[in-house]
């Protein structure tokens, strides 16, 4: 699948560039064979060969912690105890980039993208579909085409994480027509009139297990299936708040760059599929210092 899946900008880089590394950290610039081997309390790099072990005492001896307010290196960071929850995570993720083998470009890469400040984007909710508490940490925004096959496959197994993890998530849903399938914006249409009879989410659901019988027709069999009064269903298609819904929706998608469905933004973070969706999140959620809570297993959904 294509990477589907960042409000608050800040100052934050990584190694290579010039004020990518710590200024507190005395090995920063002692990364080659000879580079000491960083442990840190609370981290268990027993599963690291002695290189891998050395690559990864360079990687965190040199980015720096995601909190803005501690500009020290992760090892600083977590050997300080500074106050910053996200540090011993982020040190768990170079880790593991490092045990799979990633290239020091991926791993600078994939850091980035999960930890800096600046890639965290503006996603406005808007009065969107949304299911979920509004107090829940975690917020996922998902834009997709109901005619998308990637989506249709992705649908069950997101609303399935959505319900598992019911305290910790709300789900957001954002119309984004490719304008590569034939009925794709009908459907967003037949969905959106659904919610005016209180029936969105049956119908995002009926449609995506039905992606192909969604002419006309096959729309008004399933609003038919949720007792949905068709003739008003019709009318409330044809509003022009209906066309707005889905044209602002679209709007919002160009301006974050979209390239694709389904893509989502967890806490205004692009998921790039680079972790399994139940570490995402487990990950999020550690950063602020929280704990999963129970009956989250077997939530993941394999969207990337």
């Amino acid at each position: 699948l294509k990477a589907i899946s960042a409000l608050i900008i800040g100052a934050f880089a990584l190694s290579s560039a010039e004020c990518g590394k710590s200024t507190e950290d005395p090995t920063k610039d002692k990364t080659g064979p000879d580079a000491p081997i960083v442990v840190l309390e609370g981290i268990d790099t027993a599963p690291l060969t002695q290189r891998e072990k050395k690559e990864w005492s360079s990687y965190v001896s040199e980015f720096l912690s995601p909190c803005q307010s501690v500009p020290v290196s992760l090892a600083q960071c977590v050997k300080g105890k500074r106050d910053c929850a996200a540090c011993a995570p982020a040190a768990k993720f170079v880790m593991k980039g490092v045990k799979d083998g990633m290239s020091r470009e991926q791993v600078e890469k994939s850091y980035k993208n999960r930890f800096d400040p600046a890639q965290i984007k503006n996603v406005p909710l808007d009065g969107s579909p949304a299911k979920g508490l509004e107090s829940a940490p975690i917020t996922i925004v998902e834009f997709a085409d109901f005619q998308c096959p990637h989506c249709g496959e992705s649908a069950p197994h997101l609303e399935k994480m959505v319900d598992a993890r019911k305290n910790d998530v709300r789900f957001v849903f954002k119309f984004y027509v490719l304008g590569k399938f034939p009925n794709s914006e009908n459907a967003a249409r037949a969905a959106i009139a659904a919610g005016k009879q209180g029936k969105f989410w049956e119908m995002h659901r009926l449609i995506f297990a039905n992606q192909q019988k969604l002419d006309q027709a096959g729309l008004d069999g399933l609003a038919k299936q949720l007792d949905l009064n068709v003739e008003r269903l019709h009318a409330d298609m044809q509003l022009p708040e209906t066309q707005e819904r889905i044209n602002k929706d679209h709007k919002l998608g160009e301006d974050l760059k979209i390239e694709g469905t389904p893509t989502m933004y967890i806490n205004g973070r692009h998921f790039d599929g680079r972790q399994e969706m139940d570490e995402w999140l487990n990950l999020e959620l550690s950063m602020m210092g929280k704990q999963p809570s129970p009956a989250t297993s077997g939530s993941s959904a394999p969207v990337a």
